[in-house]
């Protein structure tokens, strides 16, 4: 565990990732084989993260993108209201994912991990109609 405002170290991280979410051992692996690692040292809301969470989950649906413990972040940061949070990101050596990482405000415990595999879109994008 870290205090808070500092980063945790790689194997602090990678003991941080257990089993929130099905991303987690893939995010494991990647940052122990030396992903590149960006962590926030801001706090952001809970309703933007859980926005965010949410619009890239129903747009990954949508264009067929293949995600891995999206639906499960969405759910567990669904719980967490009124909280700050602070995310990473986390990009596989390969880039072949993209995973975020979702923190609880001091940047101490792991809430969530989602994966986003690097791959076209099975399906077109498509503009919802304006209102």
């Amino acid at each position: 565990m870290t205090s808070q405002n500092e980063h945790p170290t790689r194997p602090g991280l990678a003991a941080m990732l257990a089993d929130q979410t099905a991303a987690c051992a893939p995010a494991r692996e990647a940052l122990l084989a030396g992903g590149e690692l960006w962590l926030f040292d801001r706090e952001v809301p809970d309703w933007m993260v859980r926005g965010i969470a949410a619009t890239r989950l129903r747009r990954a649906r949508r264009i067929g993108l293949t995600t891995v413990g999206l639906d499960e972040s969405v759910e567990i940061l669904s719980r967490h209201r009124d909280v700050p949070f602070r995310t990473g990101l986390l990009d596989a050596p390969d880039r072949s994912w993209f995973f975020t990482l979702y923190f609880n405000a001091t940047g101490t415990e792991l809430l969530a991990c989602s994966a986003v595999k690097n791959q076209p879109p099975t399906r077109k994008p498509t503009r919802r109609p304006s209102p």
